[in-house]
Parts: structure tokens; sequence; C-alpha cells
């Protein structure tokens, strides 16, 4: 429970997190505001170590609802496909009919509406239309769309496209993998480097020992509690534990956790030392010299003597 005694000597008031001062902090763990306050005193390198084991957490999590969401229902509309086919010009040349569902799933829905009249709407979560001149991605948040491009000929059938998936599916999810790995890395290195002053004014209104380059090293840490939340709202997005919604929610929760944390971590590192210094313990009796010494505690003076005959 936090609780604040008043300092004797400065009047200034003491939370029970000040308890942590001349105890030295081991970075090993961004879990606890007290974990996350250890990274201050940190080397960029353990930091940096730390946020790798936790890049790679959320790329394995992606990586799993990709294998199961969403690339068998690539597999199955790739496979779904006319034999003839290709997107010639900025412009799809198809052969089947028009509107047609692809494949779906739960997920995701892959379907063709070359005049994008709404006949092949899906309930799916995420829904790709492939259209004559241009392509829609919608979901719950709305859509968009994007042209084919100009000087390229893509196939668009299944004799091509089914032997070229199969031979690189594999390889593109480890491409995705390391974009995931690299863009956590650098998003996280440039929200600490935002957050970083911020944290060292906090820091030095409060009278911690802080320093700019602690400050850097203590925001990126605290991003780690909400990246391991959102990995976990991944997952259990892909496990149909929770929905669409759900999962939105869950990444604005990240944020938030990301910003507790920033605000309570700082608080818990040791006073700087020349506070520290002057810090009187509140449950010591003050001082006092010989000549406060209250008057009923003296000892009584003896009587004049008689003047002498």
């Amino acid at each position: 429970m936090l609780g604040c005694v008043r300092n004797a000597q400065t009047g200034a008031f003491l939370t029970n997190m000040d308890s942590s001062v001349g105890k030295p902090l081991l970075a090993w763990q961004p879990l606890t505001p007290r974990g996350v306050a250890a990274f201050a005193y940190a080397t960029s390198g353990r930091l940096l170590a730390v946020e790798f084991i936790v890049a790679l957490l959320a790329a394995a999590v992606v990586l799993w609802f990709l294998h199961i969401a969403w690339f068998p229902t690539i597999g199955r509309a790739i496979s779904h496909l006319p034999s003839a086919g290709e997107i010639r010009s900025a412009r799809l040349e198809w052969q089947g009919n028009s509107p047609a569902s692809l494949a779906e799933n739960r997920f995701l829905a892959l379907t063709v509406d070359l005049n994008h009249e709404g006949k092949a709407r899906s309930p799916a979560h995420v829904q790709i239309e492939f259209g004559q001149t241009n392509y829609m991605v919608l979901s719950l948040l709305g859509f968009v769309q994007g042209g084919y491009p100009q000087r390229w000929v893509v196939p668009f059938n299944r004799q091509a496209l089914v032997p070229w998936w199969g031979a690189w599916s594999p390889a593109l999810l480890g491409i995705a993998a390391g974009l995931v790995v690299t863009a956590l890395m650098l998003i996280w290195a440039l929200l600490a480097a935002v957050y970083a002053l911020p944290v060292w004014l906090l820091g030095f209104f409060a009278n911690r020992d802080l320093s700019l380059r602690g400050s850097w090293c203590l925001a990126g840490a605290a991003l780690m509690p909400g990246a391991l939340l959102a990995s976990a709202a991944i997952f259990m997005y892909g496990s149909a534990a929770i929905g669409l919604v759900e999962l939105a929610v869950a990444g604005a929760v990240h944020l938030v956790v990301g910003w507790i944390y920033l605000i309570v971590s700082p608080l818990c590192l040791p006073l700087h030392p020349v506070v520290a210094n002057t810090q009187a313990n509140p449950f010591e009796a003050p001082f006092r010299s010989p000549s406060h010494t209250p008057s009923e505690n003296r000892k009584p003076e003896p009587p004049p003597a008689p003047p002498s005959e």
C-alpha cells in the first residue's frame, strides 16, 4: 500500500517506494513497475536484448496466427481459381463467374466482383475483393482500395499460382517474422526517444536518481508489458476466444498500459543522493541538546547554604 511520510528536515513528502534507497536494482524482467525501473541503471545492450526477446515472442504469435487463420484460406482460394487469367496493364482478365467467392473462414475472405456490386460480401473479419481495375480490403473499420500495377503481368490462375504458393509460403512466413521483429525494434526505439524527456522531468521533480540515458532505457522497458498484452490478445483472437472488437479494444489498452508504467516506474527509483542524505528517519526521536532538557526531568538544585555567623 502506498503511504507517505514527511521529511523532518526538508518538509518533503516521501512515499514508501523510497524504501529502495541504497538497494541495487537488477534489470531482468519488465513486468512490474520496479522491474521496469531497474532498466534505468542497465546498459542499452541489456534493454535491447530484452526487447529482442519480446519481439521474437510477438513475431511467433503473428506467424502462428497467419499459419492457422490466413494462409490456409489463401491456399484454398488459389486452388479455386480458373485455369486461365492474369492481371495485365492494371486490368484483371477474369475467366470465371462474377461475383464469386474463392474461399473464406472466420478471419479472411477472398472474392471476385469485377464491378464491386456488393453481391459477394462476406461476414469474415477481413475481406479482399478483386475487381476489374482495382481491389478492395473491407473490414469492420471500413474499406480501402488500391490499383493493380501498370507495368507488371501477374498470373491469376491456379496452374501458375498453386506451385508458386507451395514453394514460397514458408519463405513468406519467414519474411513476415523478420518484418515484425524489425518494425517492433524500430518503433520501440522511436517511442522511447519521444518519452525519455517526460520521464526524466518526472524523475527530476520527484527527486529521483535518473539520468537522461536512463530515462530512455526506462521508457523502452515500459513498453514491454503492453507488447506482451497485445501478443496475448492476438493469440486469443486466433483461438476464437475473443472477437475483432475485443482485439481492437486490447490494442488501445496496450497503449494505456505503457503510459501507466511510464508514470509509476520512475517513482520506484531510489532518491537522488543529495535528497537521500538529508532524509530523516520518521521513527527516530528528535535530538535535543542538554539545554533543552524538560524542567520536570531536571534534578532539583540544592538550597543555598545559610550565612555563617
